[in-house]
């Protein structure tokens, strides 16, 4: 898995809407929340998608972007997007590739380690966290992110 101090690997997806996102684009908005997570519409993957919704306004405040990124076509990220009131891009990554960049595939190849990256500018990961079972993690992560925006802008 890719660790803090090392540079996120470029990539292209399309998103919910079938567009071509790449991560310099995601990038030139400000600092990036790119999260893993391993399918729509699971129970642990909603609760995560809908933590970082509920958190999406402090986010924008300060400067931060989210960008989810699973297996599932971009249909199946527009269906669930809508169906949470999700305000952040959903990236279908069907072939696994980036999941694959970014060393979170699952054990033996199967399924999508839940993990959540931040990344500058640069493209330099500035920090990350796996827990694929405790989803609280993930937000309690989410929730470090700001309060480290937060006090970069002091």
């Amino acid at each position: 898995m890719l660790r803090a101090g090392e540079r996120a690997p470029e990539f292209t997806l399309p998103d919910q809407s079938g567009q071509e996102i790449s991560l310099t684009s995601l990038l030139n908005r400000g600092p990036l929340i790119l999260y893993f997570y391993p399918a729509d519409f699971t129970r642990g993957c909603t609760s995560e998608a809908c933590s970082i919704r509920d958190l999406h306004t402090d986010l924008q405040a300060v400067g931060l972007n989210v960008a989810g990124v699973s297996p599932q076509s971009p249909d199946s990220h527009s269906r669930f997007r809508d169906k949470h009131a999700l305000p952040f891009a959903l990236l279908a990554d069907e072939k696994k590739t980036v999941v694959r960049m970014y060393d979170v595939n699952g054990p033996l190849g199967f399924g999508v380690q839940r993990a959540t990256f931040l990344i500058d500018p640069s493209r330099v990961i500035r920090d990350v966290i796996v827990a694929n079972f405790r989803i609280a993690e993930h937000e309690a992560f989410v929730q470090k992110c700001i309060a480290l925006a937060e006090g970069g802008r002091n």
